[in-house]
């Protein structure tokens, strides 16, 4: 299938590992030029310069999302480079899931403020393209109570409130608005790997709710990302795409 992607303009933020790193390579491999962020200034320059192999135009920044202006100035830029906007991916989380305030004004700042601010500075871009499209990375831990039922299930659960929310209000501006839930994704260096190694009993005990036996790759749910990202997805709006290996329980009404 072709995802139309060739030639679009697209923001990925969080772009340096794991998920996002993923969502970004997909995107570069199918033809879209790509702008992506991290804290770290030399690991977003450096994955950058990496997808640049792949024929496509790429920015790279250290920006922290949390910090409005400069998250503003990043988008600017991304699509002065590439002559509009096409796409966003809100993938940043603070991975809150402590019980404390500051872990409560961490979720609140990162994941659910991050977004809304990234949504509003590329708006004046996306309503001249004739494929807007915005994607957030929620979580199946913001549809089910699970040992991140703190803050981080909290601003996950309101991302998808959120996202559909934009999806009807954007709608008769043909911007679509949708969000994937991925399940335990494990890579190494990510939070999965951390707690294999330090906490293998709730390795363990988070491996074995899975009914595959298995927690995703980033690619699988990079996969589903650029899929709702792409104008292969035209008439799908509002939607919260779980990827999860059939690991929740609940039904989608």
């Amino acid at each position: 299938m072709d995802l139309g992607l060739k030639g679009r303009r697209a923001i990925v933020t969080g772009g340096t590992k794991g998920i996002g790193l993923a969502i970004a390579e997909t995107l570069a491999a199918e033809g879209c030029n790509v702008a992506l962020c991290s804290r770290n200034t030399a690991e977003a320059e450096a994955t950058a310069a990496a997808l640049a192999g792949k024929g496509v135009s790429t920015l790279g920044a250290g920006v922290d999302v949390a910090d409005g202006p400069a998250l503003a100035a990043f988008v600017e830029k991304a699509a002065e480079q590439f002559g509009g906007l096409d796409i966003v991916v809100a993938n940043v989380s603070a991975l809150a899931i402590g019980s404390d305030e500051e872990s409560w004004k961490k979720g609140f700042e990162t994941d659910l403020l991050g977004t809304v601010r990234l949504v509003n500075a590329a708006l004046p871009y996306l309503e001249k393209s004739d494929a807007g499209s915005i994607v957030t990375i929620s979580s199946v831990s913001g549809r089910e109570i699970d040992f991140a039922s703190g803050p981080y299930g909290a601003f996950k659960a309101a991302l998808i409130h959120y996202t559909q929310g934009l999806a009807f209000t954007l709608a008769p501006k043909k911007i679509r608005a949708n969000s994937v839930s991925p399940g335990n994704t494990y890579f190494k260096g990510g939070v999965w790997n951390t707690i294999q190694d330090t906490n293998p009993t709730l390795f363990a005990e988070a491996l074995a709710l899975n009914p595959t036996g298995r927690m995703a790759t980033p690619q699988e749910i990079a996969n589903a990302a650029v899929f709702l990202a792409s104008p292969a997805a035209s008439f799908i709006y509002g939607t919260n795409l779980v990827v999860d290996g059939a690991l929740t329980r609940g039904v989608q009404l």
